[in-house]
């Protein structure tokens, strides 16, 4: 387990929600905060979130959407008791269990009305990161292809599936979905206008019947470069990093 002074404690969504989180390690960024606003959860639904770290993506969904039932799947025990830590202080009902995705806790083999996750999307080859906690949570030891089709097998009928990946993942995040999940929505994240993704949430249905959509990006910042110690996060990117609000509009 991470002991106290080897943690930070960090504020997300402007304060609504403060995760510990260790010093060297897996840190949450941008990713799992604009995961969760691109989830269609309502009141009284259930979501899995798989690997779900120190629970960063659950706290900010749960504290979006009151009601739901939370349960996050965690390779590490230290990042699960963490992520527990962290819901309790929030004051909010995560179930955290223990597994991987290729081996899934009996108590997971149901389905659930929403998936979220946040998958390893860095390939096998390269330096490994000095940390081998932050570098087990980052890099493939599960390809994405396995891990989203351990993914949508926990998707109920007519239930939706989540994800953000690295943008040059995309190929490999589609043919994990196969010919059960329609209905897909694909969401560029940009840093600024003119620069490539680098980021995409892709949205899905299990069932689902409608086009794939392409969608105009989601710009996280104003101007062509950062200029200053400010902020400054477009109009979109403060909504959900400063006030917790959705990003259902831009993917319904």
């Amino acid at each position: 387990m991470f002991p106290d002074d080897a943690l930070t404690d960090d504020a997300f969504l402007g304060g609504r929600v403060q995760l510990w989180q260790p010093k060297r390690g897996y840190r949450a960024a941008t990713d799992p905060v604009l995961l969760a606003a691109c989830c269609p959860a309502k009141p009284g639904q259930s979501v899995l979130d798989l690997g779900c770290g120190a629970g960063a993506a659950s706290l900010c969904l749960g504290a979006r959407v009151a009601g739901l039932a939370l349960t996050g799947l965690e390779l590490q025990p230290a990042y699960a008791e963490l992520a527990r830590r962290n819901a309790a202080r929030a004051k909010l009902d995560l179930v955290v269990i223990e597994g991987s995705v290729l081996d899934m806790p009996k108590p997971l083999r149901r389905d659930f009305d929403h998936v979220i996750t946040n998958p390893p999307y860095y390939l096998p080859l390269g330096t490994p990161a000095a940390d081998s906690g932050r570098d087990l949570a980052m890099r493939e030891a599960v390809s994405i292809r396995e891990w989203i089709d351990a993914a949508k097998r926990r998707v109920a009928p007519l239930g939706w599936l989540t994800v953000i990946v690295r943008a040059d993942r995309l190929g490999d995040t589609l043919a994990g979905l196969g010919s059960s999940m329609g209905s897909i929505s694909i969401l560029p994240i940009a840093a600024r206008v003119g620069r490539e993704a680098g980021r995409v949430v892709i949205r899905t249905r299990k069932g689902g019947r409608g086009d794939m959509r392409l969608l105009a990006p989601l710009i996280l910042h104003d101007g062509p470069e950062h200029t200053g110690d400010r902020d400054d996060h477009s109009p979109q990117a403060e909504a959900v990093f400063r006030r917790g609000e959705g990003l259902d509009h831009l993917l319904t």
